[in-house]
């Protein structure tokens, strides 16, 4: 066998019915492996599922069935063979081969049961094979499929933004600092500023770019690297962004749940959960955010913004997200418009996912008027000179706007009920990890 050529068949098929012939070619790598005197079962698997074969002494040739008992965990192998169905097998079906070749032996595969968490991140390269791994990362790859999908769909523009910047967007120091031939510089921590230039000519933008935050944080939902999906908008106000948002989370979940029960279910998470996500969320002032969780005996005053702890427990009992809005201005970003009917407190939206797994999305109304910018950039002791071209945009065809962001692996670790943010992303960067 050729394991180049073009009539091997996805694992899919087989198990899906979608083949013409019983008999069948594939290829891919050992799931597993166990033999006994004069049979030999391997599981294959390949990027749309496993299927288990049984290679008998006798049916295959002398080379087969020794190729066969002596294949490691993650060799790459091909085989031919006939399909029946089998209830006891992975998939309900089963392959009995005709022949069976080892593609590359390969060594022991390193990763076994009961390993530590250490063990399996410095072996992230090869555990992101596993199963649950796997299935994960085709589930992150559909969220983002249909968040832009939402998009694409009312007529919104995708641009990308520089990663290189020379001044923060969020106005503080967790930014992580090079050297750029000779020069100061940044890794962007947020695409935002960006965005509103685009916004003013396209109107309707969003971006989907890394950003990088240098927090020294140790939690279940902090990454220094991770994937910021940032919609502006011209022409909207906090209440239009708000409903954006949340037709945005429900049209996602609503479409994994419909297209992918399988996967969800394959990692432990009920399809129900999702499906019950439908808009709209419920709206909670920042100052009765504060009383809940007081109510709860969080030790937390009026003045402070919600922490991890905080937002875990306003949101462990609900099954959809809700917004916390207008948080006081003295603790919120630069470039949050001052809500005019309730002073000291700016036209702003987190929202927290369900479950306990808290913020997914932070976004608020844009200041769109030079001399309030101005005014609280100047608040804030922020140098104009550092953001002379932000300042630019308010001299030139101004107009009010607003947008938001959304962390992908805190959208996907929340949409997949996951323990850690680490298996939101393929490789996790943290505060003690940037290997491999």
């Amino acid at each position: 066998m050729d394991c180049l050529a073009t009539d091997f068949v996805k694992i899919k098929d087989i198990l899906t019915g979608d083949i013409k012939s019983s008999t069948v070619k594939i290829r891919g790598w050992v799931h597993r492996q166990r033999s006994s005197g004069s049979i030999a079962f391997v599981v294959v698997r390949d990027a749309t599922g496993i299927i288990q074969c049984a290679v008998k002494k006798g049916a295959v040739g002398d080379k087969a069935f020794d190729d066969a008992k002596g294949v490691f965990l993650e060799s790459s192998v091909m085989l031919e063979g006939t399909v029946k169905k089998d209830e006891r097998a992975p998939g309900g079906y089963e392959i009995g081969a005709t022949d069976f070749e080892t593609i590359f032996l390969g060594e022991p595969f390193p990763i076994a049961k009961d390993q530590s968490v250490e063990f399996l991140l410095d072996t992230r390269h090869l555990w992101l094979r596993s199963q649950k791994l796997t299935n994960i990362m085709k589930l992150r790859d559909y969220i983002t499929r249909y968040l832009r999908q939402f998009f694409f769909e009312r007529q919104f523009w995708e641009l990308t933004p520089p990663i290189i910047t020379k001044a923060a967007c969020e106005g503080g120091s967790k930014l992580f600092e090079f050297d750029y031939f000779g020069e100061k510089a940044y890794l962007s921590e947020s695409g935002q500023m960006y965005g509103e230039i685009f916004s003013f000519s396209l109107e309707n933008i969003f971006i989907l770019a890394p950003s990088f935050r240098a927090e020294p944080s140790r939690t279940v939902r902090h990454l220094a690297e991770y994937w910021h999906l940032e919609p502006e908008m011209a022409f909207y106000s906090q209440k239009m962004n708000m409903e954006l948002q949340e037709k945005m989370i429900e049209f996602v979940c609503q479409r994994v749940v419909k297209l992918h029960p399988d996967l969800l279910e394959a990692i432990g998470r009920d399809p129900a959960k999702l499906a019950a996500v439908k808009a709209p969320f419920d709206r909670i002032p920042y100052e009765k955010a504060i009383e809940m969780c007081r109510g709860m005996d969080l030790k937390i005053e009026y003045g402070q913004d919600l922490g991890a702890d905080e937002e875990a427990m306003l949101t462990k009992e609900l099954t959809k997200p809700i917004f916390i809005h207008n948080h006081l201005k003295e603790f919120k970003a630069f470039y949050m418009r001052e809500d005019k009917d309730k002073p000291g407190t700016v036209l702003s939206a987190d929202m927290l996912a369900p479950e306990g797994h808290g913020e997914i999305i932070g976004g608020s109304e844009r200041i769109w008027e030079l001399g309030e910018l101005k005014a609280r950039m100047k608040e804030q002791k922020l140098d104009e000179k550092d953001y002379a071209w932000y300042v630019d945009l308010r001299k030139f065809g101004s107009v009010p706007h607003a947008g938001f962001g959304l962390g992908i692996e805190r959208l996907t670790k929340w949409m997949l009920g996951l323990d850690h943010i680490r298996d939101a992303i393929p490789f996790p960067r943290t505060i003690n990890r940037a290997y491999p």
